[in-house]
């Protein structure tokens, strides 16, 4: 089951596109966060939503938020995806899908793609739940993010 607005985000621990660990509690030291989970690294989908976090990033910033995308794919596979799609933010590999289960965003076949907003609190603010409109994602975040 899919976390709910109001419902505490789960804390985790990561690897990142440069293999250092990540700590959710630790980003939400410096504000905000956007955490988005997606299928696949360089697929049709994947690639427009990512791009279009790319492409809102200094607004997104301007609204003191960090931006963290989750899939399963590997660390090599997220760096590759960073620097073929110049992405500004940190993808985190979840291969094991640990990070996915915590916040109930798995599927049997093809993995959900979520955004959730979570305030410096570590409160879910927003969920945004849509496998087919992955550009929408940054707009549903950013208008969440204003209202903070």
């Amino acid at each position: 089951m899919t976390l709910k607005v109001g419902d505490k985000a789960p804390d985790f621990t990561g690897l990142t596109d440069n293999g250092e660990r990540i700590n959710l509690s630790e980003k939400l030291k410096e504000g905000p966060v956007v955490l988005y989970f997606y299928p696949k690294d360089e697929t049709p989908g994947c690639t427009a939503e990512a791009c279009s976090f790319r492409d809102n990033w200094e607004d997104i910033r301007k609204l003191g938020a960090t931006v963290l995308g989750v899939s399963s794919d590997s660390v090599e596979s997220h760096k590759n995806f960073k620097s073929n799609r110049n992405l500004q933010f940190t993808l985190i590999s979840d291969e094991k899908k640990e990070i996915r289960k915590a916040y109930g965003a798995t599927a049997t076949l093809i993995p959900p793609r979520v955004t959730f907003v979570i305030d410096k609190e570590g409160l879910i603010r927003e969920v945004y739940n849509s496998q087919l409109n992955a550009t929408h994602h940054v707009n549903v975040a950013v208008k969440s993010l204003k209202s903070l």
